[in-house]
């Protein structure tokens, strides 16, 4: 047994090897060392933990924790070969307990016969219960197996806290446009690996597979190799069809960033919630940050409502609360309940004709002036 063992050991290509051309364009295209990753400074960035770790080939147990297309496989493959490991794969949706047992064992026998350790990529950690999780707390406990669990689901939720105690949780976040852009350009520039020579696509039609790709790389990949496959040259339009989305007409540093939040201000301080909500949902479906849409919301309360209803303050903060989190998509609906109710009504409009003094106005008409109806 151990001899068949330890020759698949031998022969089986590293865990950071490249994929055949049938491959799809995320998987061909996937960063084999550390300098290919793109984003994740804060737990990759040069002087890390991390990063120290990896690249003196020395991994630790963790619990990588991010939206889908972050890197979350990618990272645990890089972590499996500079460390110079035996690489086991396994997803929590078709493994059980049997398959985890089967690869301690293999573990206990690479690590008595040739002292080579092993790095356990354990996809979907959450939907294990809890006593397939407990069955890896000795292997991982006595450094038989170094697990690496991947979850898009919060571990503090999901994972019991025994295994989390052995583990270091590192969360992704997910790429920004710039990064995707980064990417996109990569694989329009690879022959080999990637899509060079198979299509032109137009700077407009990059942009929005960087915006609109929602931080997923996995995603935004995937739909210039649609763009690859049907060749030629690709524009805004095609980019649209690739995505199945339409586009917006946006940018997060320019005239439309602006020129959406001044609009739903104004819708907001004009009472009208439909409009407000409308705006908030074109800068949102468009990648706006919310917590830029929140900050506004928060002082507008204060700015616009103030005193006249002081629960708007409060409405607003428990937004950007949920926001923070939350996260998105979700908190779209902390949002628009915030938006809604921060609508400027009459009781507003009275409170700022009666707080304002004018000339030789006494408090007694300033008041008298602020419960007379709006005209």
């Amino acid at each position: 047994m151990s001899d068949s063992l330890f020759d698949a050991d031998e022969h089986a290509p590293p865990p950071n090897a490249r994929p055949g051309p049938d491959a799809p364009l995320a998987a061909r295209m996937r960063p084999v060392d550390l300098s290919e990753v793109v984003g994740q400074q804060h737990i990759l960035g040069e002087g890390t933990t991390l990063q120290k770790a990896v690249v003196a080939g020395r991994p630790h147990s963790a619990i990588l924790y991010g939206p889908p297309g972050t890197g979350k496989t990618t990272l645990a493959r890089i972590i499996a070969a500079m460390s110079d490991g035996a690489f086991e794969e396994e997803s929590a949706v078709n493994a059980g307990r049997a398959q985890i047992r089967d690869v301690i064992a293999r573990a206990e026998q690479r690590q008595q016969n040739s002292g080579r350790r092993t790095v356990l990529f354990l996809d979907e950690i959450h939907r294990f219960n809890k006593a397939q999780q407990d069955a890896l707390l000795p292997a991982v406990e006595s450094g038989i197996l170094t697990l690496i669990g991947a979850t898009t689901e919060n571990p503090y939720f999901e994972v019991n806290s025994a295994l989390i105690s052995r583990c270091q949780v590192y969360e992704l976040k997910k790429l920004g446009p710039d990064e995707i852009r980064t990417l996109l350009d990569r694989a329009l520039a690879d022959p080999e690996h990637g899509v060079g020579g198979q299509v032109e696509v137009e700077d407009a039609a990059l942009e929005l597979l960087a915006e609109r790709g929602g931080g997923d790389a996995r995603a935004a990949l995937a739909a210039l190799e649609r763009l690859a496959a049907a060749g030629g040259t690709a524009d805004l339009a095609a980019a649209e069809d690739a995505l199945q989305a339409q586009a917006i007409a946006y940018d997060r540093d320019g005239d439309h960033h602006f020129d959406y939040i001044s609009a739903w201000i104004k819708a907001t301080r004009g009472s009208d919630p439909d409009a407000s909500l409308f705006y908030l949902a074109v800068m949102l479906e468009a990648g706006e940050d919310p917590r830029f849409i929140v900050r506004r919301m928060i002082i507008l309360a204060s700015e616009d409502i103030g005193n006249a209803d002081p629960q708007a303050l409060v409405v607003a903060a428990a937004a950007g609360q949920a926001v923070d989190r939350i996260g998105m998509p979700e908190a779209a609906l902390n949002l628009a309940q915030a938006a809604t109710y921060s609508r400027a009504g009459p009781q507003v409009e009275r409170f700022l004709r009666g707080a304002e003094p004018g000339p030789g106005r006494s408090p007694a008409e300033r008041a008298e002036a602020a419960a007379r109806p709006p005209a």
